[in-house]
């Protein structure tokens, strides 16, 4: 067996799974489903709410109407997601250059490894590819989705600080120094922000509103709307806090259970998806110039090549099937 064939082969095989993440899964894994579900919320949102509203006179709701309607209108700007925005969503305090030149650098690396093991620029153009915009990104927004998933678990209790606060007669804004100073991270980051951004003058609500731009997920915007809620229409702040402390802690659970419920299901879908390499492996181990034929004829090649792509549409739409939303 030709060991530089398999190693072109499995550069290739990188380069397009690489792609497929950056292009197809967002299309197939139900993010997109999701931000498009989380907008036409936002949206009914004034509509209902000021609905909802019946005591406190027409100001009030035409207070809370506007309120939703700003809520709105930052929620139609965040659609774009810029670098900077990436970055501060994963916590890192870089500059965008920087991360372009780690990138480019990471791209040059990978390309040069590939050129040298393959000796085929088809491959190690393919290698930079990933290396300099799959790879950098991917681990970008796993950063991030694991800072958003410590975000989660903290924010009800980070909530139940300040509603406690609120009922001794605590200010927000010791509440909130409080919760800078104590919480877990990245809770105490994101509330640090917030103290930092009032002391250069930024009124609380901007403030925690640019930390759910930070954090984008509905349980930091549900906290961004009580916030600017109620310091332009007032209202019991304790109370409001309260009732969303208990429905993200519902939000919490629910979305255990559902993971409980689906862990049968994704063990199923890994066994499904690993059975083939398996099988090739000990294939190979008891007959080797069997399945050679794979890679050492032109025809091998190409079923090798569509038995990949279909297994990755396979793959990606088992994940599709199991991947349940709140």
């Amino acid at each position: 067996m030709d060991m530089n064939t398999l190693v072109a082969a499995a550069m290739i095989m990188a380069a397009v799974g690489g792609l497929a993440w950056v292009f197809v899964y967002p299309i197939l894994s139900g993010d997109r489903r999701a931000e498009k579900r989380q907008r036409a919320l936002v949206a009914r949102g004034p509509a209902v709410r000021t609905e909802r509203v019946t005591g406190g006179g027409q100001n009030r709701r035409e207070q809370i109407a506007q309120s939703l309607k700003e809520v709105e209108a930052r929620k139609n700007a965040q659609n774009r997601v810029t670098i900077e925005q990436r970055l501060a969503r994963a916590g890192l305090d870089w500059p965008p250059s920087r991360f372009y030149l780690l990138s480019a650098g990471l791209g040059v690396v990978l390309a040069l490894l590939g050129l040298l093991l393959t000796r085929s620029l088809l491959v190690a153009g393919l290698a930079g590819f990933v290396g300099a915009f799959g790879l950098p990104r991917w681990l970008l927004g796993h950063r991030a989705k694991k800072r958003i998933a410590g975000f989660i678990e903290e924010l009800p209790n980070a909530i139940d600080i300040i509603v406690r606060g609120i009922r001794s007669g605590l200010p927000l804004g010791d509440c909130i120094r409080e919760i800078a100073i104590n919480a877990r991270e990245p809770i105490r980051t994101e509330f640090r922000h917030v103290m930092e951004s009032q002391a250069i003058g930024i009124p609380l609500s901007e403030a925690i509103q640019k930390m759910a731009e930070r954090v984008p997920i509905p349980e930091a915007n549900f906290f961004a709307i009580a916030i600017g809620i109620q310091s332009k229409a007032g209202g019991n702040l304790s109370e409001a806090l309260g009732n969303l402390s208990r429905v993200l802690r519902e939000r919490r659970r629910m979305r255990g259970k559902i993971k409980a419920m689906s862990m049968e299901a994704k063990a199923s879908a890994a066994i499904i998806a690993s059975l083939p390499f398996l099988v090739a492996l000990l294939t190979y181990l008891t007959s080797p110039d069997y399945i050679s034929l794979l890679w050492t004829t032109g025809l091998g090649r190409i079923v090798l090549g569509c038995c990949a792509l279909w297994m990755a549409m396979g793959v990606l739409v088992m994940r599709n099937m199991i991947n349940f939303e709140i």
